[in-house]
Protein backbone atom coordinates (compact mmCIF):
# COMPACT_ATOMS: atom_id res chain seq x y z
CA UNK A 1 0.00 0.00 0.00
CA UNK A 2 1.30 3.52 -0.85
CA UNK A 3 1.26 6.14 1.73
CA UNK A 4 -0.54 9.44 1.33
CA UNK A 5 1.03 12.06 0.63
CA UNK A 6 0.24 14.70 3.90
CA UNK A 7 -0.84 17.84 2.56
CA UNK A 8 0.65 20.85 4.35
CA UNK A 9 -1.91 24.01 4.53
CA UNK A 10 0.39 27.11 5.15
CA UNK A 11 -0.89 29.03 8.25
CA UNK A 12 -1.29 32.14 6.41
CA UNK A 13 -4.02 30.03 4.25
CA UNK A 14 -6.10 29.20 7.45
CA UNK A 15 -8.07 32.66 8.07
CA UNK A 16 -8.50 32.30 4.46
CA UNK A 17 -9.88 28.37 5.01
CA UNK A 18 -12.05 29.38 7.96
CA UNK A 19 -13.92 32.11 6.30
CA UNK A 20 -14.95 29.96 3.48
CA UNK A 21 -15.76 27.33 5.44
CA UNK A 22 -18.03 29.78 7.43
CA UNK A 23 -19.28 31.39 4.47
CA UNK A 24 -20.78 28.14 3.29
CA UNK A 25 -22.52 26.88 6.54
CA UNK A 26 -24.27 30.85 5.95
CA UNK A 27 -24.98 29.73 2.75
CA UNK A 28 -26.16 26.54 3.67
CA UNK A 29 -28.14 27.50 6.47
CA UNK A 30 -30.13 30.13 4.55
CA UNK A 31 -30.98 28.07 1.74
CA UNK A 32 -32.27 25.44 4.56
CA UNK A 33 -34.25 28.33 5.86
CA UNK A 34 -35.69 29.58 2.43
CA UNK A 35 -36.47 26.19 1.30
CA UNK A 36 -38.91 26.02 4.95
CA UNK A 37 -40.25 29.19 4.09
CA UNK A 38 -41.09 28.03 0.94
CA UNK A 39 -42.51 24.80 2.21
CA UNK A 40 -44.75 26.68 4.99
CA UNK A 41 -46.20 29.15 1.46
CA UNK A 42 -46.55 25.52 -0.25
CA UNK A 43 -48.97 24.27 3.04
CA UNK A 44 -50.59 27.46 3.13
CA UNK A 45 -51.66 27.58 -1.01
CA UNK A 46 -52.87 23.77 -0.15
CA UNK A 47 -54.80 24.74 2.70
CA UNK A 48 -56.62 28.02 0.72
CA UNK A 49 -57.35 25.49 -2.16
CA UNK A 50 -59.19 23.31 0.01
CA UNK A 51 -60.95 26.32 1.36
CA UNK A 52 -62.20 26.62 -2.26
CA UNK A 53 -62.43 23.37 -2.98
CA UNK A 54 -64.68 23.24 -0.20
CA UNK A 55 -66.64 26.75 -1.13
CA UNK A 56 -67.65 25.05 -4.87
CA UNK A 57 -68.58 21.97 -3.16
CA UNK A 58 -71.48 23.62 -0.91
CA UNK A 59 -72.69 26.34 -3.82
CA UNK A 60 -73.18 23.28 -6.14
CA UNK A 61 -74.65 21.19 -3.46
CA UNK A 62 -77.05 24.20 -2.45
CA UNK A 63 -77.83 24.80 -5.85
CA UNK A 64 -78.44 20.63 -6.86
CA UNK A 65 -81.19 20.87 -3.66
CA UNK A 66 -82.49 24.17 -4.26
CA UNK A 67 -82.46 24.20 -8.51
CA UNK A 68 -85.82 27.02 -8.11
CA UNK A 69 -83.55 29.47 -6.01
CA UNK A 70 -82.91 32.94 -8.36
CA UNK A 71 -79.29 33.60 -7.30
CA UNK A 72 -78.68 36.59 -9.78
CA UNK A 73 -81.94 38.03 -8.07
CA UNK A 74 -80.47 37.83 -4.63
CA UNK A 75 -76.94 39.16 -5.77
CA UNK A 76 -78.30 42.28 -7.71
CA UNK A 77 -80.19 43.29 -4.58
CA UNK A 78 -78.99 46.70 -2.96
CA UNK A 79 -77.83 45.67 1.06
CA UNK A 80 -80.71 47.96 2.28
CA UNK A 81 -83.14 46.00 0.17
CA UNK A 82 -81.74 42.59 0.91
CA UNK A 83 -81.58 43.53 4.67
CA UNK A 84 -85.21 44.15 4.42
CA UNK A 85 -86.32 41.14 2.87
CA UNK A 86 -83.79 38.59 5.48
CA UNK A 87 -85.74 40.38 8.40
CA UNK A 88 -89.07 39.92 7.36
CA UNK A 89 -88.76 36.46 6.58
CA UNK A 90 -89.21 36.85 2.53
CA UNK A 91 -85.75 35.59 1.98
CA UNK A 92 -84.14 32.95 3.92
CA UNK A 93 -80.17 33.28 5.51
CA UNK A 94 -79.14 30.13 3.89
CA UNK A 95 -80.25 31.57 0.16
CA UNK A 96 -78.35 34.55 0.36
CA UNK A 97 -75.34 33.10 2.03
CA UNK A 98 -74.92 30.28 -0.23
CA UNK A 99 -75.80 32.84 -3.28
CA UNK A 100 -72.72 35.32 -2.26
CA UNK A 101 -70.35 31.81 -1.45
CA UNK A 102 -70.87 30.80 -5.81
CA UNK A 103 -70.40 34.46 -6.95
CA UNK A 104 -67.02 34.65 -4.59
CA UNK A 105 -65.63 31.49 -5.93
CA UNK A 106 -66.13 32.84 -9.73
CA UNK A 107 -64.92 36.31 -8.52
CA UNK A 108 -61.95 35.16 -6.56
CA UNK A 109 -61.05 32.69 -9.60
CA UNK A 110 -60.58 35.80 -11.51
CA UNK A 111 -59.21 38.24 -9.42
CA UNK A 112 -57.05 36.22 -6.85
CA UNK A 113 -58.92 38.07 -4.13
CA UNK A 114 -59.72 35.74 -1.15
CA UNK A 115 -57.34 34.26 1.12
CA UNK A 116 -59.35 32.11 3.50
CA UNK A 117 -62.61 30.75 3.29
CA UNK A 118 -64.10 31.03 6.73
CA UNK A 119 -65.10 27.30 6.91
CA UNK A 120 -67.60 28.18 10.66
CA UNK A 121 -69.74 30.60 8.37
CA UNK A 122 -71.49 27.28 7.06
CA UNK A 123 -72.17 26.29 10.59
CA UNK A 124 -73.11 30.00 11.52
CA UNK A 125 -75.56 30.11 8.86
CA UNK A 126 -77.35 26.44 9.50
CA UNK A 127 -77.73 26.19 12.96
CA UNK A 128 -78.68 30.10 14.02
CA UNK A 129 -81.74 30.11 15.04
CA UNK A 130 -83.85 33.39 13.86
CA UNK A 131 -83.74 35.72 17.10
CA UNK A 132 -86.42 37.78 18.16
CA UNK A 133 -84.98 40.90 17.58
CA UNK A 134 -82.63 40.28 14.73
CA UNK A 135 -79.43 42.43 14.40
CA UNK A 136 -79.25 45.01 11.75
CA UNK A 137 -76.95 43.11 9.72
CA UNK A 138 -79.13 40.16 10.83
CA UNK A 139 -77.83 36.94 8.01
CA UNK A 140 -75.77 39.57 5.68
CA UNK A 141 -72.18 37.58 4.33
CA UNK A 142 -69.75 40.00 4.74
CA UNK A 143 -65.77 39.58 3.60
CA UNK A 144 -63.10 40.41 6.10
CA UNK A 145 -59.26 41.87 5.25
CA UNK A 146 -56.82 39.58 6.11
CA UNK A 147 -55.28 41.79 8.54
CA UNK A 148 -58.42 41.63 11.14
CA UNK A 149 -58.52 38.79 13.63
CA UNK A 150 -60.65 36.10 13.22
CA UNK A 151 -60.42 33.00 15.57
CA UNK A 152 -58.62 30.06 14.38
CA UNK A 153 -57.32 31.72 10.66
CA UNK A 154 -53.82 33.41 9.77
CA UNK A 155 -54.06 37.26 9.63
CA UNK A 156 -50.67 37.13 7.60
CA UNK A 157 -50.42 41.12 5.97
CA UNK A 158 -47.95 38.82 3.36
CA UNK A 159 -45.68 37.19 5.58
CA UNK A 160 -44.55 33.92 5.49
CA UNK A 161 -43.73 33.82 9.65
CA UNK A 162 -47.28 34.80 10.43
CA UNK A 163 -48.56 31.86 8.80
CA UNK A 164 -49.76 28.83 11.21
CA UNK A 165 -50.31 31.74 14.13
CA UNK A 166 -53.77 31.41 13.77
CA UNK A 167 -55.95 34.59 16.21
CA UNK A 168 -56.93 33.37 19.66
CA UNK A 169 -60.02 35.37 19.38
CA UNK A 170 -62.34 37.39 16.97
CA UNK A 171 -61.42 41.34 17.19
CA UNK A 172 -63.96 43.40 18.43
CA UNK A 173 -64.69 44.66 14.90
CA UNK A 174 -65.61 40.73 14.04
CA UNK A 175 -67.28 40.38 17.63
CA UNK A 176 -69.65 42.98 16.78
CA UNK A 177 -70.28 42.18 12.99
CA UNK A 178 -71.42 38.67 14.65
CA UNK A 179 -74.02 40.37 17.15
CA UNK A 180 -75.49 42.07 14.74
CA UNK A 181 -76.17 39.13 13.12
CA UNK A 182 -73.33 38.93 10.40
CA UNK A 183 -71.90 36.16 8.36
CA UNK A 184 -68.31 36.58 7.83
CA UNK A 185 -67.55 34.54 5.48
CA UNK A 186 -64.16 34.74 3.33
CA UNK A 187 -60.76 36.94 4.42
CA UNK A 188 -59.11 38.70 1.53
CA UNK A 189 -55.69 39.27 0.24
CA UNK A 190 -53.36 42.15 0.84
CA UNK A 191 -49.80 43.52 0.04
CA UNK A 192 -46.71 42.37 2.04
CA UNK A 193 -46.44 44.38 5.42
CA UNK A 194 -49.68 46.77 4.07
CA UNK A 195 -47.48 49.92 3.54
CA UNK A 196 -48.89 49.98 -0.37
CA UNK A 197 -51.36 50.49 -2.86
CA UNK A 198 -51.18 47.53 -4.81
CA UNK A 199 -51.70 43.99 -3.54
CA UNK A 200 -49.29 41.19 -3.96
CA UNK A 201 -47.71 39.04 -1.64
CA UNK A 202 -45.38 36.14 -1.95
CA UNK A 203 -47.99 33.66 -0.36
CA UNK A 204 -51.30 34.32 -2.06
CA UNK A 205 -49.93 36.35 -5.05
CA UNK A 206 -51.10 38.93 -7.27
CA UNK A 207 -54.50 40.23 -6.94
CA UNK A 208 -56.29 41.96 -9.87
CA UNK A 209 -58.93 44.05 -10.76
CA UNK A 210 -62.12 42.74 -11.45
CA UNK A 211 -62.17 45.84 -14.09
CA UNK A 212 -59.34 45.02 -16.01
CA UNK A 213 -57.05 42.60 -15.29
CA UNK A 214 -53.47 44.74 -16.02
CA UNK A 215 -54.26 46.80 -13.62
CA UNK A 216 -54.12 46.50 -9.59
CA UNK A 217 -56.92 46.70 -7.58
CA UNK A 218 -55.33 49.05 -5.15
CA UNK A 219 -54.36 48.43 -1.52
CA UNK A 220 -53.73 47.48 1.13
CA UNK A 221 -57.50 46.64 1.03
CA UNK A 222 -57.17 45.42 -2.32
CA UNK A 223 -58.88 42.05 -1.70
CA UNK A 224 -62.02 43.63 -0.49
CA UNK A 225 -62.07 46.35 -3.31
CA UNK A 226 -61.88 43.35 -6.02
CA UNK A 227 -64.57 41.19 -4.23
CA UNK A 228 -66.91 43.78 -3.75
CA UNK A 229 -66.18 45.89 -7.23
CA UNK A 230 -67.11 42.13 -8.77
CA UNK A 231 -70.05 41.15 -6.88
CA UNK A 232 -68.58 38.46 -4.52
CA UNK A 233 -69.63 40.82 -1.09
CA UNK A 234 -72.16 43.06 -0.45
CA UNK A 235 -70.80 45.01 2.61
CA UNK A 236 -66.49 44.27 3.58
CA UNK A 237 -64.32 45.49 5.84
CA UNK A 238 -60.40 46.99 5.70
CA UNK A 239 -58.24 49.54 7.21
CA UNK A 240 -56.70 52.90 5.37
CA UNK A 241 -53.41 53.85 6.73
CA UNK A 242 -52.59 55.72 3.68
CA UNK A 243 -55.33 55.46 1.12
CA UNK A 244 -55.91 51.99 1.90
CA UNK A 245 -59.61 51.77 2.30
CA UNK A 246 -60.17 54.73 -0.30
CA UNK A 247 -57.52 53.90 -3.00
CA UNK A 248 -59.02 50.10 -3.77
CA UNK A 249 -62.59 51.74 -3.74
CA UNK A 250 -61.70 54.44 -6.47
CA UNK A 251 -59.80 51.97 -8.45
CA UNK A 252 -62.52 49.24 -8.97
CA UNK A 253 -65.50 51.73 -8.70
CA UNK A 254 -67.29 50.95 -5.24
CA UNK A 255 -67.92 53.50 -1.92
CA UNK A 256 -65.72 53.43 0.99
CA UNK A 257 -65.56 55.24 4.78
CA UNK A 258 -62.34 56.03 6.49
CA UNK A 259 -63.35 56.85 9.96
CA UNK A 260 -61.90 59.05 12.03
CA UNK A 261 -59.26 56.81 13.79
CA UNK A 262 -60.99 55.68 16.82
CA UNK A 263 -64.46 55.83 15.66
CA UNK A 264 -64.46 52.06 15.35
CA UNK A 265 -62.47 49.53 17.35
CA UNK A 266 -58.98 48.61 16.21
CA UNK A 267 -58.13 45.96 18.61
CA UNK A 268 -57.71 42.58 17.14
CA UNK A 269 -56.10 44.38 13.87
CA UNK A 270 -52.65 44.09 12.85
CA UNK A 271 -51.10 47.22 12.01
CA UNK A 272 -48.44 47.68 8.92
CA UNK A 273 -45.95 49.70 11.61
CA UNK A 274 -46.98 48.34 14.96
CA UNK A 275 -46.81 51.39 17.30
CA UNK A 276 -46.63 54.19 15.03
CA UNK A 277 -49.06 57.00 15.92
CA UNK A 278 -48.31 59.71 13.91
CA UNK A 279 -50.30 58.86 10.89
CA UNK A 280 -53.74 57.51 12.01
CA UNK A 281 -54.85 54.25 10.85
CA UNK A 282 -58.82 53.29 10.73
CA UNK A 283 -61.36 50.76 10.22
CA UNK A 284 -63.96 50.73 8.12
CA UNK A 285 -66.08 49.57 5.70
CA UNK A 286 -66.53 49.39 1.67
CA UNK A 287 -69.24 48.69 -0.24
CA UNK A 288 -71.16 49.30 -3.90
CA UNK A 289 -72.92 52.02 -2.52
CA UNK A 290 -73.45 54.84 0.69
CA UNK A 291 -76.29 53.55 1.87
CA UNK A 292 -74.63 50.39 2.56
CA UNK A 293 -71.79 52.12 4.37
CA UNK A 294 -74.60 54.16 6.28
CA UNK A 295 -76.37 51.06 7.37
CA UNK A 296 -72.85 49.12 8.47
CA UNK A 297 -71.95 52.00 10.78
CA UNK A 298 -75.37 52.16 12.45
CA UNK A 299 -74.88 48.76 12.85
CA UNK A 300 -71.64 49.04 14.22
CA UNK A 301 -72.31 52.03 16.66
CA UNK A 302 -73.87 50.10 19.09
CA UNK A 303 -73.24 49.22 22.72
CA UNK A 304 -71.41 46.03 21.99
CA UNK A 305 -68.88 48.20 20.22
CA UNK A 306 -68.49 50.59 23.27
CA UNK A 307 -68.53 47.84 25.85
CA UNK A 308 -66.03 45.65 24.20
CA UNK A 309 -63.38 48.41 23.97
CA UNK A 310 -63.68 51.08 25.99
CA UNK A 311 -61.13 53.19 24.20
CA UNK A 312 -63.90 53.89 21.42
CA UNK A 313 -65.85 56.77 22.07
CA UNK A 314 -69.55 55.89 23.08
CA UNK A 315 -70.93 58.17 20.16
CA UNK A 316 -73.89 56.47 18.51
CA UNK A 317 -74.92 56.89 14.86
CA UNK A 318 -76.07 60.70 14.52
CA UNK A 319 -79.60 59.74 12.07
CA UNK A 320 -80.44 63.27 12.02
CA UNK A 321 -76.95 64.39 10.93
CA UNK A 322 -76.98 62.14 7.85
CA UNK A 323 -80.78 62.37 6.63
CA UNK A 324 -80.53 65.89 7.45
CA UNK A 325 -81.52 68.18 3.90
CA UNK A 326 -80.32 71.32 4.50
CA UNK A 327 -78.00 72.81 2.22
CA UNK A 328 -74.17 72.38 2.55
CA UNK A 329 -71.45 74.87 2.45
CA UNK A 330 -68.95 72.78 0.97
CA UNK A 331 -64.99 73.54 -0.05
CA UNK A 332 -63.32 72.06 -2.89
CA UNK A 333 -60.11 72.01 -4.43
CA UNK A 334 -59.06 69.98 -7.74
CA UNK A 335 -55.24 70.04 -6.49
CA UNK A 336 -53.11 69.46 -4.04
CA UNK A 337 -49.91 71.37 -6.11
CA UNK A 338 -48.02 67.67 -5.30
CA UNK A 339 -49.24 64.90 -7.37
CA UNK A 340 -51.05 66.38 -10.69
CA UNK A 341 -54.46 64.88 -10.75
CA UNK A 342 -55.18 63.00 -14.06
CA UNK A 343 -57.51 64.64 -16.38
CA UNK A 344 -60.33 62.43 -15.20
CA UNK A 345 -60.25 63.13 -11.67
CA UNK A 346 -59.92 67.10 -12.39
CA UNK A 347 -62.73 66.51 -14.35
CA UNK A 348 -65.00 64.89 -11.67
CA UNK A 349 -63.75 67.28 -9.41
CA UNK A 350 -65.21 69.87 -11.57
CA UNK A 351 -68.36 67.79 -12.58
CA UNK A 352 -69.54 67.01 -9.06
CA UNK A 353 -69.12 70.91 -8.06
CA UNK A 354 -71.44 71.77 -10.44
CA UNK A 355 -74.18 69.51 -9.72
CA UNK A 356 -73.65 70.44 -5.92
CA UNK A 357 -73.80 73.95 -6.86
CA UNK A 358 -77.23 73.18 -8.94
CA UNK A 359 -78.70 71.49 -5.98
CA UNK A 360 -78.31 74.23 -4.04
CA UNK A 361 -75.29 73.90 -2.17
CA UNK A 362 -72.53 76.77 -1.50
CA UNK A 363 -68.79 75.75 -2.90
CA UNK A 364 -66.09 77.45 -1.92
CA UNK A 365 -62.54 77.17 -3.47
CA UNK A 366 -59.39 75.85 -1.16
CA UNK A 367 -55.79 75.70 -0.81
CA UNK A 368 -54.29 72.96 1.28
CA UNK A 369 -50.87 74.85 2.20
CA UNK A 370 -47.78 74.05 2.19
CA UNK A 371 -48.69 70.31 1.18
CA UNK A 372 -44.82 68.92 1.17
CA UNK A 373 -44.87 69.96 4.44
CA UNK A 374 -47.25 67.76 5.38
CA UNK A 375 -46.04 64.79 3.01
CA UNK A 376 -42.17 64.80 3.96
CA UNK A 377 -42.34 66.43 7.47
CA UNK A 378 -45.02 65.08 9.09
CA UNK A 379 -46.70 61.75 6.98
CA UNK A 380 -43.35 59.94 5.72
CA UNK A 381 -41.07 60.73 8.89
CA UNK A 382 -44.23 59.85 10.79
CA UNK A 383 -44.03 56.51 9.25
CA UNK A 384 -40.48 56.06 9.65
CA UNK A 385 -39.60 58.16 12.94
CA UNK A 386 -36.88 55.49 14.04
CA UNK A 387 -35.65 55.50 10.07
CA UNK A 388 -37.35 52.42 9.52
CA UNK A 389 -35.99 50.25 12.09
CA UNK A 390 -39.82 48.73 12.80
CA UNK A 391 -40.36 48.45 9.67
CA UNK A 392 -37.70 46.45 8.30
CA UNK A 393 -37.62 44.41 11.51
CA UNK A 394 -40.93 42.95 10.48
CA UNK A 395 -38.69 41.62 7.34
CA UNK A 396 -36.23 39.46 9.08
CA UNK A 397 -35.79 35.99 8.23
CA UNK A 398 -38.33 36.64 5.24
CA UNK A 399 -39.03 36.18 1.67
CA UNK A 400 -39.54 39.95 0.31
CA UNK A 401 -41.99 41.34 -2.29
CA UNK A 402 -40.06 43.69 -4.65
CA UNK A 403 -42.38 46.49 -4.41
CA UNK A 404 -40.46 47.13 -1.15
CA UNK A 405 -37.24 47.09 -1.92
CA UNK A 406 -37.17 51.08 -2.25
CA UNK A 407 -38.53 51.52 1.46
CA UNK A 408 -36.30 48.76 2.22
CA UNK A 409 -33.57 49.28 1.29
CA UNK A 410 -33.71 53.18 2.63
CA UNK A 411 -34.57 51.30 6.34
CA UNK A 412 -30.90 49.46 5.69
CA UNK A 413 -29.00 52.68 4.87
CA UNK A 414 -27.37 54.69 7.84
CA UNK A 415 -27.76 58.21 8.28
CA UNK A 416 -25.30 60.08 6.69
CA UNK A 417 -25.91 57.93 3.98
CA UNK A 418 -29.65 59.50 3.36
CA UNK A 419 -28.64 62.83 4.18
CA UNK A 420 -25.69 62.55 1.44
CA UNK A 421 -28.35 60.90 -1.07
CA UNK A 422 -30.86 64.01 0.21
CA UNK A 423 -28.24 66.83 -0.55
CA UNK A 424 -27.03 65.03 -3.99
CA UNK A 425 -30.79 64.29 -5.52
CA UNK A 426 -32.59 67.53 -4.92
CA UNK A 427 -31.75 69.61 -7.71
CA UNK A 428 -33.33 67.04 -10.26
CA UNK A 429 -35.58 64.86 -7.87
CA UNK A 430 -36.83 66.67 -4.98
CA UNK A 431 -39.82 64.55 -4.16
CA UNK A 432 -37.43 61.74 -3.95
CA UNK A 433 -34.91 63.79 -1.83
CA UNK A 434 -37.79 64.67 0.85
CA UNK A 435 -38.66 60.89 1.19
CA UNK A 436 -34.56 59.80 1.70
CA UNK A 437 -34.43 63.09 4.31
CA UNK A 438 -37.78 62.19 6.12
CA UNK A 439 -36.28 58.73 6.79
CA UNK A 440 -33.49 59.22 9.03
CA UNK A 441 -33.39 58.41 12.88
CA UNK A 442 -35.55 60.61 14.98
CA UNK A 443 -34.16 61.02 19.05
CA UNK A 444 -37.21 61.02 21.60
CA UNK A 445 -37.22 65.20 21.56
CA UNK A 446 -37.51 64.74 17.75
CA UNK A 447 -40.79 62.60 17.90
CA UNK A 448 -42.01 64.98 20.83
CA UNK A 449 -41.56 67.92 19.13
CA UNK A 450 -43.13 65.85 15.73
CA UNK A 451 -46.19 64.89 17.49
CA UNK A 452 -46.64 68.84 18.54
CA UNK A 453 -46.16 69.97 14.63
CA UNK A 454 -48.82 67.53 13.80
CA UNK A 455 -51.00 68.89 16.22
CA UNK A 456 -50.53 72.29 15.58
CA UNK A 457 -50.64 71.74 11.58
CA UNK A 458 -54.10 70.01 12.40
CA UNK A 459 -55.12 73.17 14.12
CA UNK A 460 -54.04 75.78 11.22
CA UNK A 461 -56.05 73.46 8.94
CA UNK A 462 -59.13 73.38 11.07
CA UNK A 463 -58.92 77.04 11.79
CA UNK A 464 -58.55 77.96 8.20
CA UNK A 465 -61.50 75.10 7.41
CA UNK A 466 -63.97 76.89 10.19
CA UNK A 467 -62.93 80.83 8.81
CA UNK A 468 -64.47 79.91 5.59
CA UNK A 469 -67.32 78.73 7.63
CA UNK A 470 -67.30 75.05 5.76
CA UNK A 471 -69.46 72.09 6.78
CA UNK A 472 -67.51 69.45 4.55
CA UNK A 473 -65.08 69.25 1.72
CA UNK A 474 -65.05 68.11 -2.11
CA UNK A 475 -61.56 66.84 -3.09
CA UNK A 476 -59.79 64.68 -5.92
CA UNK A 477 -59.03 60.74 -5.02
CA UNK A 478 -55.78 58.89 -6.80
CA UNK A 479 -57.82 57.68 -10.24
CA UNK A 480 -57.82 55.70 -12.34
CA UNK A 481 -56.66 52.53 -11.52
CA UNK A 482 -53.09 52.33 -12.08
CA UNK A 483 -51.44 49.41 -13.79
CA UNK A 484 -49.74 46.29 -11.57
CA UNK A 485 -46.61 47.27 -10.46
CA UNK A 486 -46.76 50.88 -10.36
CA UNK A 487 -47.97 51.26 -7.02
CA UNK A 488 -44.36 50.70 -5.93
CA UNK A 489 -42.85 52.65 -7.83
CA UNK A 490 -45.21 56.19 -7.29
CA UNK A 491 -45.77 55.68 -2.95
CA UNK A 492 -45.78 59.71 -3.67
CA UNK A 493 -48.87 59.34 -5.55
CA UNK A 494 -50.83 58.84 -2.17
CA UNK A 495 -50.69 62.40 -1.21
CA UNK A 496 -54.52 63.27 -1.85
CA UNK A 497 -55.50 60.26 0.95
CA UNK A 498 -52.83 60.38 3.26
CA UNK A 499 -53.42 63.86 3.73
CA UNK A 500 -56.80 62.94 5.98
CA UNK A 501 -54.59 60.37 8.05
CA UNK A 502 -52.53 62.70 9.17
CA UNK A 503 -55.05 65.29 10.03
CA UNK A 504 -57.09 62.16 11.37
CA UNK A 505 -60.20 63.33 9.53
CA UNK A 506 -63.46 61.40 8.40
CA UNK A 507 -62.98 60.72 4.50
CA UNK A 508 -64.60 58.78 1.78
CA UNK A 509 -64.88 58.46 -1.70
CA UNK A 510 -68.27 57.65 -4.20
CA UNK A 511 -67.34 57.20 -7.86
CA UNK A 512 -68.75 59.81 -9.92
CA UNK A 513 -67.59 59.24 -13.81
CA UNK A 514 -65.55 57.06 -15.86
CA UNK A 515 -62.47 58.09 -18.21
CA UNK A 516 -63.58 59.31 -21.85
CA UNK A 517 -61.59 59.31 -25.00
CA UNK A 518 -60.97 63.43 -24.23
CA UNK A 519 -59.50 62.77 -20.98
CA UNK A 520 -56.79 60.27 -22.60
CA UNK A 521 -56.38 63.17 -25.37
CA UNK A 522 -55.74 65.46 -22.52
CA UNK A 523 -53.48 62.73 -20.98
CA UNK A 524 -51.00 63.61 -23.95
CA UNK A 525 -50.12 67.13 -22.22
CA UNK A 526 -49.37 65.59 -18.75
CA UNK A 527 -46.19 67.03 -17.14
CA UNK A 528 -46.91 67.35 -13.46
CA UNK A 529 -46.26 69.70 -10.73
CA UNK A 530 -42.98 68.64 -10.49
CA UNK A 531 -41.89 67.31 -13.81
CA UNK A 532 -39.76 64.57 -12.44
CA UNK A 533 -39.30 60.58 -13.09
CA UNK A 534 -42.57 60.18 -10.62
CA UNK A 535 -44.75 62.43 -12.96
CA UNK A 536 -43.46 60.83 -15.97
CA UNK A 537 -44.14 57.39 -14.79
CA UNK A 538 -47.76 58.20 -13.08
CA UNK A 539 -48.49 59.77 -16.54
CA UNK A 540 -47.51 56.64 -18.44
CA UNK A 541 -49.56 54.25 -15.70
CA UNK A 542 -52.94 56.88 -16.49
CA UNK A 543 -52.93 55.92 -20.12
CA UNK A 544 -55.04 53.22 -21.41
CA UNK A 545 -57.96 53.80 -19.48
CA UNK A 546 -60.83 54.86 -21.04
CA UNK A 547 -63.74 53.45 -19.41
CA UNK A 548 -62.84 52.81 -15.85
CA UNK A 549 -64.27 54.27 -12.51
CA UNK A 550 -63.12 57.66 -11.69
CA UNK A 551 -63.97 58.03 -7.86
CA UNK A 552 -64.24 61.88 -5.58
CA UNK A 553 -63.70 62.36 -2.34
CA UNK A 554 -65.78 63.69 0.82
CA UNK A 555 -64.31 64.78 3.79
CA UNK A 556 -65.61 65.93 7.17
CA UNK A 557 -64.07 67.20 10.70
CA UNK A 558 -63.12 64.90 13.57
CA UNK A 559 -66.01 62.53 14.70
CA UNK A 560 -68.43 63.73 11.79
CA UNK A 561 -68.35 60.58 9.84
CA UNK A 562 -72.68 61.07 9.44
CA UNK A 563 -71.83 64.81 7.64
CA UNK A 564 -68.84 62.83 5.49
CA UNK A 565 -71.63 59.96 4.60
CA UNK A 566 -74.10 62.92 4.04
CA UNK A 567 -72.01 64.75 1.43
CA UNK A 568 -70.84 61.11 -0.29
CA UNK A 569 -74.74 60.18 -0.26
CA UNK A 570 -75.50 63.56 -1.91
CA UNK A 571 -72.47 63.28 -4.44
CA UNK A 572 -73.71 59.66 -5.10
CA UNK A 573 -77.49 60.60 -6.21
CA UNK A 574 -76.44 64.04 -8.63
CA UNK A 575 -74.58 61.62 -10.32
CA UNK A 576 -76.56 58.75 -10.68
CA UNK A 577 -79.46 61.31 -12.05
CA UNK A 578 -76.82 62.79 -14.52
CA UNK A 579 -75.88 59.78 -15.98
CA UNK A 580 -79.11 58.39 -15.99
CA UNK A 581 -79.97 61.36 -18.31
CA UNK A 582 -77.27 60.10 -21.25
Amino acid sequence: MIPLPIVRVPLSFLPTLLCCSAASLLLLLRWRRRKGLWRKVKEARQRHDRGLAQMEKVALGFRKQHPSVDTVSILSLPLPELSKKLHDGSLPPEQVFYAYVGKALQVTRETNCITDYLWESETQIQQAARPEQPGLLYGVPVSIKDSINCQGYDSTVGFVSNLNNPAAEDSVLVQVLKRQGAVPFVKTNVPQSLISYDCENLIFGQTFSPLLYTRTPGGSSGGEGALIGAGGSILGFGTDLGGSLRLPAAFCGICALKPTGNRLSKKGIISGIAGQKSVVAAVGPMAKDVESLALSMRALLCEDMFSLDSTVPPLPFKEEVYSSTRPLRIGYYETDFFTMPSPAMRRAVRETKQLLEDAGHTLVPFKVDNINYFIFNLCMRGLFADGGASFLKKFKGELEEKSMRLFLWLSRTPDWLKTLLSWITKPFMPRLSGVIRSMRVNTVEDLWSLHHEIEESRNKFITQWKKLNLDVMLCPVLGPALPIGYPGKLSVAVSYTILYNCLDFPAGVVPVTTVTDEDEEELKGYKGHFQDWWDWTLAKGFRGSVGLPVAVQCVALPWQEELCLRLMREVERLAQEKHKLF
